[in-house]
């Protein structure tokens, strides 16, 4: 017997009628199971769980970016969390809105967890363009390096230099910017990443952070 795709429900009929009720009211009510499979690589059983995660961290059915810190933060206690989730929130607010919803976490989530290589890289590439203008400076891919590091926290074993993010960066962007002229195009960064088996390895890190 198929699942219900109307209301994420779970097998208890008053629980169900509760999703129900809440999502209604909320009015942000996720789209249905069949469309979000659709567009996701996930299936039915999957983004059931997912949902039920998310609305436990999220009652609304959206998350700000002031929740989505606080969130974050209990996963790398031992360092800051709060710069490198901004940068993470404004990625999976593809349309600006100011709030993610299920839709934006999951289809997200779906390209980093089971995209492919390329799906990947474009979604990296967003992440790196934070002020979003189709180009990657040396200062913003820095910010993004810099939180990371600042997430992973001064205590980690082996410990990091300071001047690690500085490092790592200017090595990226060396072998990123082609043709010298101070910026990172998509197609220049996706080519070199693809080229490049170090880049591509260092590249697994955001998926551990995510």
């Amino acid at each position: 017997m198929a699942e219900d795709s109307s209301s994420f429900a779970s097998e208890s009929g008053e629980d169900s009628k509760e999703d129900e009720f809440e999502l209604t009211t909320v009015r942000h009510r996720p789209e249905e199971l069949d469309l979000l499979e659709a567009q996701t690589k996930f299936t039915k059983k999957e983004l059931q769980v997912l949902y039920r995660g998310f609305k436990n961290e999220c009652p609304s059915g959206v998350v700000n970016e002031e929740t989505f810190k606080d969130i974050y933060a209990h996963f790398f206690p031992q360092g800051d969390a709060r710069t490198y989730a901004h940068f993470l929130f404004n990625a999976f607010d593809m349309e600006h809105t100011g709030s993610v919803n299920f839709k934006d976490f999951v289809v997200g989530l779906s390209l980093l967890l089971r995209g492919t290589v390329n799906e990947k890289l474009f979604w990296t590439f967003n992440l790196y363009d934070i002020n979003k203008d189709g180009y990657v400076t040396r200062e913003e891919m820095l910010n993004i390096m810099k939180a990371i590091y600042d997430m992973m926290g001064k205590y980690t074993l082996p410990a990091i230099k300071e001047e690690a993010p500085y490092e790592h960066v200017e090595k990226f962007f060396q072998k990123m910017d082609r043709n010298k002229d101070g910026v990172v195009t998509i197609d220049e960064f996706i080519d070199t990443c693809k080229k490049d088996e170090n880049i591509m390895q260092s590249m697994q890190l955001f998926e551990n952070v995510i």
